[in-house]
């Protein structure tokens, strides 16, 4: 369940912004059909809860030369607390990694890394990734074709 109530308005909010987060206030409130005032306070408040978190360009990675993406499977030695926070806190440093997940499973951590080329990944997982506290495994796995990128959260599958 959605920890914020969204109505239909919201969700419409939401999707539009979504697909195009450079539209105007003017041009959300047409889309979604409701007056600019109401939508830019339903915006605003959309903002302060959290539920939108921010606005971003979205990159294509060959055009900005980071060609390579690797998903990149980590064990770390042993599930204390502070080794598991150390290895948190060198992730969050790393710009190579754009997104890191602790999971279930054969490994402990996710991480989805964007690097030049080949080289440039071996350059990171000896120079970086090997020498993070407490890993003890690393399984990295190539991306060979992006069949589909990160995709609009699908806002039709919650209750009204």
């Amino acid at each position: 369940m959605p920890k914020t109530k969204l109505d239909g308005y919201d969700r419409r909010i939401l999707a539009a912004l979504q697909r195009d987060g450079r539209l105007t206030n003017v041009q959300l409130a047409d889309e979604i059909g409701l007056s600019a005032s109401p939508c830019l306070r339903r915006v605003r408040h959309l903002e302060q809860v959290g539920v939108i978190r921010g606005y971003q360009a979205s990159l294509d990675p060959d055009e900005v030369g980071l060609g390579l993406t690797v998903f990149v499977g980590i064990k770390v030695e042993r599930h204390h607390e502070k080794e598991a926070e150390r290895f948190r806190e060198a992730v969050l440093a790393l710009p190579e990694v754009i997104s890191a997940f602790l999971v279930s499973g054969e490994s402990d951590f996710l991480l989805h890394v964007v690097v030049p080329d080949l080289r440039g990944y071996e350059r990171f997982l000896t120079g970086t990734l090997l020498k993070l506290p407490g890993v003890s495994d690393i399984r990295s796995n190539f991306a060979i074709q992006t069949v589909k990128a990160q995709s609009p959260l699908p806002l039709n599958h919650l209750p009204s």
